[in-house]
């Protein structure tokens, strides 16, 4: 199969036209983004916020024009909103809602329950937290799906073991890929990955919505979001649109991991979505010749910063070299090693989040209760 190359897309989005105005979107100046990658062609379509809704034919026919191209095998337009100039308010329409109201939702429609997973800083674990975590989930018998929100640098394909592969279309609708008994989707599966994502924040909201909104993740018990770390338009966007069970947070023991945890914390709660709780990764470190155990990075942090601030403390995780090495052997260590400590120690921790959840399900109405098995 040939590979289709940068001049055939934008040749493909010449022929296209907005109703407004009858000019294609390349000469408006909106294409804004375009990723090619073994078959696969992701294209940022950046326009103004009053014209989005009226644009979506736009966007469809985008795609199918896309998709017609010789060496194309899937193809994603993103259509993202432009920020208002300085010192212009944007319309009604595009203005989140403050004070932890929500515009409308984008949140799967068969999906029960979505947890973030997050952190205030890189670097702490967060990534594999949330891989391990939803194992856990799913070693409950839970329908579990991975939502991979870290546009910029995606860790789940590598977790996962799916590097290189690419989602299908099914009926126009994309499908997740399926990995240790869970559903996955990330922004990865779109892009090389050696190739960074060179997006403005707008074009970054597009494709988390489209990734929700276009992609089939049937019925799922629980989707576990993995955010980016630190407080911005992500967790702002996933807050606001979506109606999030609550959120994880993750640090190492560390003063200044813990003091952004802090924020990270308070940003969730500044927009109502509840704490299930805070885990402590890299508590400790256990050498296992002599099995003498070294605190390298002081322990106990985050059970004190829970306690202080009034959530649970769901648990610590060691500093171990397995977790590393499943992790970047694309299965997980509550997948490889289920019987051992550390899948173990995952495991407690899904299992106090599921409990929190069967209790807030339990407690909403209309929703359903959530099913263990």
């Amino acid at each position: 199969m040939a590979s289709v190359d940068r001049d055939a897309v934008m040749t493909a989005l010449k022929g296209l036209a907005d109703p407004k105005t009858g000019r294609d979107p390349v000469s408006l100046g909106w294409v804004q983004g375009v990723s090619l990658a073994d078959g696969r062609v992701t294209v940022a379509l950046e326009v103004p916020p009053d014209l989005g809704p009226a644009l979506e034919p736009l966007r469809e026919e985008a795609e199918r024009r896309l998709s017609a191209l010789d060496g194309v095998e899937t193809a994603t337009v993103v259509l993202t909103a432009q920020r208002a100039p300085a010192g212009q308010e944007a319309p009604a329409q595009a203005r989140p809602r403050q004070g932890g109201g929500r515009a409308a939702s984008i949140a799967p429609p068969g999906v029960r329950h979505i947890i973030a997973v997050a952190s205030g800083k890189g670097g702490v674990g967060k990534s594999t937290t949330a891989a391990n975590l939803a194992l856990g989930l799913a070693a409950r018998g839970l329908r579990v799906g991975v939502f991979d929100a870290d546009i910029y640098g995606p860790s789940m394909p590598r977790l996962f073991g799916l590097g290189g592969q690419r989602p299908p279309l099914v009926n126009d609708r994309i499908q997740p890929l399926d990995s240790l008994g869970l559903r996955v989707m990330s922004i990865g599966f779109m892009v090389n990955e050696e190739d960074p994502v060179v997006w403005r924040g707008p074009m970054v909201m597009g494709a988390l919505e489209q990734l929700l909104r276009d992609v089939d993740w049937g019925e799922l018990d629980v989707m576990v979001v993995d955010m980016p770390p630190g407080t911005g338009d992500t967790q702002l966007t996933m807050s606001q649109r979506v109606e999030l069970a609550g959120a994880v947070i993750v640090s190492t023991p560390q003063d200044i991991a813990l003091l952004d945890a802090r924020k990270g914390l308070a940003m969730f709660q500044r927009v109502n979505v509840p704490i299930l709780g805070i885990v402590e990764n890299m508590s400790y470190y256990v050498c296992p010749n002599c099995g003498h155990r070294e605190e390298v990075f002081a322990h106990g942090g985050a059970q004190r910063t829970a306690e202080a601030l009034g959530c649970p403390f769901l648990g610590d995780i060691p500093l171990d070299i397995r977790i590393r090495e499943t992790s970047d052997a694309g299965t997980p260590i509550v997948a490889a090693e289920p019987d051992g400590p550390h899948a173990g120690a995952y495991r407690a921790i899904a299992d106090r989040i599921a409990a929190q959840l069967e209790t807030a399900g339990a407690a909403a109405q209309p929703k359903p209760k959530i099913r263990f098995t």
